[in-house]
């Protein structure tokens, strides 16, 4: 019974940050296509939402928040330059 309830806890956090890159990226007037909006909706990784809610500060087309970095690590698993785990 715990553990559903902490999965349950877990989900709502993914879905609560995936919301708020969708709004910052709307608010930055970025049109996000529907492909992007599901793999950042069903993402339930909240180190892999943060790290794409720092890129959504910054990048120029929604895309690009799964880019891969300089050093060649794929975006969706690696965090974004200091950044830290959600406490949200």
């Amino acid at each position: 019974m715990e553990r559903a309830y902490l999965e349950g806890q877990a989900e709502g956090k993914a879905a609560g940050e995936a919301a708020l890159i969708l709004r910052l990226l709307e608010k930055r007037g970025i049109l996000v296509s529907e492909d992007t909006r599901e793999r950042i909706t069903s993402c339930a990784d909240l180190h892999t939402l943060t790290t794409w809610f720092d890129r959504a500060l910054t990048v120029t087309a929604s895309e690009d928040l799964f880019g891969v970095e300089a050093d060649g690590v794929d975006g969706a698993d690696a965090p974004a330059a200091g950044s830290q785990d959600a406490t949200f």
